[in-house]
C-alpha cells in the first residue's frame, strides 16, 4: 500500500519545534531593530542641553585615580573632551592650563580632560606637552563622549555647583578671558 499524502493538513506537525525557532528568530530581529532605532534617536537628538542635568559618569585618570560624581558634588566641574591628533585642542591647551592653575587654588573648581579615541602613549606624550596638570584620563569604549553625545572635539562642558549644564563650548577656547568668563558667574567672589 503506498502512503503517499496528498492533503497537507494531514501532514505530521512534529513537535513545534521549527515553529519556535522562527518566533524566535523574529523576536530578536524585532529587539535588534528597537535597539537600532534607539541609538538614530539618540544621535538626533544633539548634544546635551544647556540646564539640563549632564550625564554621571566616573572617570579613571591616566595615573589610575578614579573620579566619579562625589568627586563633583558641590564644584564647579570643567569637562572638557579632546584628542592629541587634534590641532584646535593645541589651541585651547595652554590656556585651560592657564585657567586650571587660576581656579585650583580655591577647591571648588574641579577640571577634567577626556581622551577621546586616543591612544595612551599619544595622550601621555599631549598632556606632557602643554605641562597639563589637571586630571585626565581616556574615554575607554567612548561611553562618556557618546553620553554627552559628543559630535567632536574639542568640545567643553561646564557644570555648575547643582549639577546643571551651565555652558557648552564646542569649539576651541580661545584665550583664558573666555574660559574665566563661563566660569567667574558660577564660582562667585
Amino acid at each position: 500500500m503506498d502512503e503517499t499524502i496528498t492533503n497537507p493538513a494531514e501532514k505530521p506537525t512534529g513537535t513545534g519545534f521549527p515553529r519556535l525557532w522562527r518566533l524566535l528568530a523574529w523576536v530578536g530581529l524585532f529587539a535588534m531593530l528597537v535597539v537600532v532605532a534607539m541609538v538614530l534617536l539618540r544621535k538626533q537628538q544633539g548634544p546635551v542641553t544647556l540646564g539640563q542635568k549632564p550625564p554621571s559618569f566616573t572617570l579613571t585618570t591616566f595615573d589610575g585615580q578614579n573620579i566619579g560624581p562625589a568627586d563633583m558634588s558641590g564644584k564647579v566641574v570643567l569637562v572638557n573632551f579632546w584628542a592629541s591628533w587634534c590641532k584646535p585642542c593645541e589651541q585651547e591647551a595652554a590656556d585651560l592650563q592657564s585657567a586650571w592653575e587660576y581656579y585650583q587654588p580655591r577647591g571648588d573648581v574641579l577640571f577634567l580632560g577626556i581622551a577621546w579615541t586616543d591612544t595612551e602613549p599619544a595622550s601621555l606624550a599631549y598632556i606632557k606637552k602643554f605641562a597639563i596638570t589637571y586630571p585626565n584620563g581616556p574615554d575607554l569604549g567612548t561611553a562618556i563622549s557618546q553620553a554627552y553625545r559628543t559630535t567632536g572635539v574639542p568640545e567643553t562642558y561646564i557644570i555648575d555647583r547643582d549639577g546643571n549644564l551651565a555652558s557648552i563650548k564646542l569649539s576651541p577656547y580661545t584665550s583664558l578671558a573666555e574660559i574665566k568668563a563661563a566660569i567667574d558667574p558660577l564660582v562667585g567672589p
